[in-house]
């Protein structure tokens, strides 16, 4: 099955009503199940150039390691365990890349950003993630968070200090304990779940979560889920017509059929 036929994309970015700039990038390679997030940050400029080098570099090489040369021959298992490495050794590629960088350049010092990269392949869905930027899963009209935020409030929510329900009153939500570019070396965390026809995934940055509830974006999604368009304008509009204090950017992957390789593939859980 062709992934072309089987995925559904759309995506949509917008700088907010606070911010001028639009610091958020997004790179799709539909045909190859590909989708790349990222929320930079750093001076004037900078986080604009850390994003846009993330997904670009983490895009375009996975585009060039993906291929069927690599995957000939292998079972499901070896094929989730090779789409972990490839997209850890994209990650670290651009880490070090964007350190690089701002390196070299003094207006690029402190730049980096948070990530979400997506795989979808034989009926799985590898994800890394970096920050905040965050993965959902809409599956029979019950919306839930994939990933785990790598912030100083998701660390104080964990070990209770913070209830879930009252951390949109934190001031620790911009404080974020994992990015992209930021050290000489860093690691996304990479996970791999099995996906099911009818499922919506919603990559975003924390514009969108941070002034929506999740309670929201589900009702947007069950509504609007034949139109993903529609969905990612209304997703945008209801995040500005918050307050719009960030930029606001998406992708939503919607799962129009099965697209597994082989009849025999066994669950990943």
């Amino acid at each position: 099955m062709a992934l072309i036929e089987a995925l559904r994309m759309a995506s949509l970015s917008d700088p907010g009503m606070v911010r001028d700039l639009n610091e958020d990038c997004i790179e799709l390679r539909p045909e190859l199940g590909i989708a790349v997030l990222a929320d930079g940050m750093g001076g004037y400029n900078a986080g604009e150039v850390a994003s846009g080098m993330a997904v670009t570099l983490i895009a375009n090489g996975l585009s060039e390691a993906w291929n069927e040369d690599a995957l000939k021959g292998l079972d499901r298992p070896a094929v989730i365990e090779l789409s972990h490495t490839l997209l850890q050794q994209q990650v670290m590629g651009a880490n070090a890349a964007i350190f690089e960088a701002a390196q070299q350049e003094n207006s690029f010092e402190g730049m980096g950003t948070t990530l979400v990269a997506c795989l979808f392949h034989d009926d799985f869905v590898t994800v890394g993630h970096a920050g905040d930027s965050r993965l959902y899963r809409l599956r029979d009209d019950v919306l839930e968070q994939i990933t785990r935020d790598h912030s100083l409030l998701q660390e104080q929510i964990d070990s209770g200090m913070i209830k879930k329900e009252d951390a949109h009153l934190s001031n620790n939500r911009n404080f974020i304990t994992r990015a992209i570019g930021v050290a000489a070396e860093e690691q996304a965390e990479i996970h791999t779940y099995d996906v099911m026809e009818g499922d919506i995934y919603l990559l975003c940055t924390d514009g969108l979560f941070g002034m929506v509830s999740d309670e929201e974006i589900q009702i947007t999604l069950q509504t609007l889920k034949a139109n993903l368009e529609l969905a990612a304008d209304q997703l945008i509009q209801a995040a500005n017509d918050a307050g719009g204090s960030d930029n606001v950017s998406l992708v939503l992957v919607r799962i129009m059929k099965s697209f597994a390789q082989s009849s025999s593939a066994p669950p990943v859980q």
